[in-house]
């Protein structure tokens, strides 16, 4: 049988003081920006990786990742259910990475301004996404207040 208490010690520690509030900071900078990359999906679930030709990814795994990407933002924007959230965005981005490297996409453009896309983004996000798995969501968290005193 599962202890709730066991799972609950396998989390990292809730960091207070100045690493919470720049984890915060990061958390909810992050989460937001994850919901506006994310909204655009919610409207068009099943193809939204079929622009401007067919992705030849199944819509079923297009739409559970619109809404990894937007629901993980607004997870880790609100620090409720982080390391849950920022697991799956881990999957979410190792895939992006993957398709990226599949497609033969370069780290960076020659320039910001230059057409085409990169992977850079991709992959800070996947780092953002373990740091948020190894450290937790900090003090200032909804997290916090549910687990905290657990």
């Amino acid at each position: 049988m599962l202890d709730v208490n066991n799972l609950i010690n396998l989390l990292p520690e809730f960091h207070g003081g100045l690493e919470g509030i720049g984890l915060m900071i990061l958390r909810g900078t992050w989460g937001v920006t994850l919901m506006f990359y994310g909204r655009p999906m919610l409207s068009r679930p099943f193809t939204w990786m079929d622009m401007p030709k067919p992705s030849g990814i199944p819509g079923f795994l297009q739409a559970l990742g619109a809404l990894t990407i937007f629901g993980g933002g607004l997870a880790m924007a609100a620090g409720i259910l982080t390391f849950l959230a920022s697991l799956a965005l881990t999957g979410a981005m190792g895939f992006a990475l993957i398709l990226n490297f599949m497609k033969g996409v370069p780290f960076m453009k020659e320039r910001p301004d230059a057409p085409g896309t990169s992977y850079e983004a991709s992959l800070v996000y996947l780092a953002i996404a373990l740091m948020f798995v190894l450290v937790g969501p900090g003090k200032f968290s909804f997290d916090f207040l549910i687990f905290g005193n657990l």
